[in-house]
């Protein structure tokens, strides 16, 4: 990774009295050109986030300045938190009427929220977010009180009996020799723990403690003492504590009885203004009459608003080489947005079945493949794991280019010989993990609902459907 530097806001204060005795504007041409860089890129070193050293560097002397003079040495967190956060950053956008209804839910009787959406679609994020808004009226500005558990850490033990312990140390908790070896105990004492004090904790990745059932269709905890344990922790007639959840997979086993206590909220993709204020955040031009605004927004909804992903491409474009210019990087890249756009037209004039579209949106530069791909990757191998059928299902649907009533989808698993109930199975558990989409309306021909998956969900699925096919010889 490259070494990013920001500025401070003396620095800045600095950097703009040179500059003005030079009578350059903030986003100077002749700037640019003698610090080899882009306006995108001085937009962002005026907005104090992080940009490559020599850039930096390059920035500061050609108006003057050592550059050591400029340079912020604090290191940056959102809202001046005293945590480290994930995901959330100075980068954030948008979500501002769910981050109010979420924050009022949690602070009256929601005593479990369920964040639950496809990969890199901003739960994390989300969770982190609300911590922050949650930290001075439910936390009384008390970061001690926050914790913080992320599942996708392979060096972690993930069993009930370790996270408690580890819980209860951090809080002081005196533990006693029964105490690590009778986990009865140590449930109580949590428990106990959570509803006496005011804790808020983000449990994060959850899909990493849940199995595939392909019987029931639905995830269950892998430890039955974690079903146990938000039983008990939501039975209680009073609690102080919040929790919120982040996962893949909603978790089948929360009891329904006590529906009055936790929400499950899907997320979906960016705004189409939420997108734009994404890309402007990364230092990239979207004004109304900026060339680069169309091509933005063609990639905008190419990816549905998927946070991640649009991310990873405008770090692309404001990176070298094309330090800022969509144009550019239209050029190169554009053939990958115009097959979406074409499948997308090819559906609307009733084409609607195809497997052959050339859908790369995962994996079309080297950081898609990484931060995009692998991710996705990994949730196609989980569900292979643990539910074949419902792998099998997710595969060969996509040759769906837009919306069709289930029945399509449930139909083409009669080549493995699955029986109506399988069928339903399969697809359930596509619903429970997320990577199915129901629209708004039904069909209007059978009653039936309307599915489709995202775009980004059914690049990965035609790559995975032609090694089934290869497999199937």
């Amino acid at each position: 990774m490259a070494v990013t530097l920001r500025a401070s806001k003396e620095g800045l204060q600095k950097i703009d009295a040179a500059r003005k005795k030079k009578g350059w504007n903030k986003t100077e041409g002749a700037w640019c050109g003698l610090a080899l860089t882009s306006q995108a890129t001085l937009k962002r070193f005026w907005r104090s986030l992080p940009i490559e050293r020599d850039t930096f560097i390059g920035i500061c002397e050609n108006v003057g300045i050592n550059w050591e003079e400029i340079v912020d040495n604090t290191t940056p967190s959102p809202q001046n938190s005293t945590v480290e956060f994930f995901a959330y950053d100075n980068v954030w956008v948008g979500r501002e009427d769910l981050i109010a209804e979420l924050t009022t839910k949690v602070k009256e009787s929601c005593r479990l929220l369920i964040l639950v959406g496809i990969s890199g679609i901003g739960k994390t994020a989300l969770a982190e977010k609300l911590a922050v808004e949650l930290h001075q009226e439910f936390l009384q500005g008390d970061w001690s009180n926050f914790r913080q558990e992320n599942f996708d850490n392979e060096q972690e033990t993930k069993d009930f009996r370790s996270v408690a312990i580890r819980w209860l140390k951090k809080w002081g908790e005196s533990l006693t020799q029964d105490d690590y070896q009778d986990v009865e105990r140590l449930l109580y004492k949590l428990v106990n723990r959570l509803r006496q004090h005011r804790y808020l904790i983000i449990i994060d990745s959850l899909e990493n403690i849940l199995v595939g059932n392909e019987d029931e269709g639905w995830s269950d905890f892998q430890d039955e003492l974690w079903v146990r344990f938000f039983e008990q922790f939501l039975a209680s007639p009073e609690c102080q504590s919040r929790i919120i959840l982040t996962s893949q997979d909603f978790p089948g086993q929360i009891p329904e009885r006590y529906q009055n206590f936790w929400v499950s909220k899907p997320l979906t993709g960016l705004s189409k203004s939420e997108q734009l204020q994404l890309f402007e955040k990364t230092g990239l031009e979207v004004e109304e009459n900026s060339p680069n605004l169309p091509y933005l927004q063609r990639i905008g909804n190419a990816y549905e608003g998927h946070p991640l992903a649009l991310r990873v491409i405008a770090g692309e474009i404001g990176s070298k080489p094309f330090n800022g210019n969509v144009v550019a990087y239209w050029k190169r890249y554009g053939n990958e947005f115009e097959e979406v756009e074409k499948g997308i037209e090819e559906a609307k004039s009733k084409r609607i079945t195809g497997a052959d579209d050339r859908f790369l949106l995962d994996r079309y530069t080297r950081m898609l493949r990484k931060k995009v791909k692998s991710r996705l990757d990994k949730t196609f191998f989980r569900l292979r794991k643990d539910a074949l059928n419902a792998y099998r299902l997710i595969c060969v649907s996509a040759i769906y280019r837009c919306e069709v009533p289930e029945s399509f989808w449930l139909k083409l698993l009669k080549n493995w010989q699955c029986d109506e109930e399988q069928q339903e199975v399969a697809l359930q558990t596509l619903h429970d993990r997320f990577l199915v989409e129901v629209e708004e309306r039904v069909d209007e021909n059978s009653g039936e609902f309307l599915l489709r998956q995202h775009n980004l969900i059914r690049s990965v699925s035609l790559e995975h459907l032609k090694k089934l096919d290869e497999e199937n010889g």
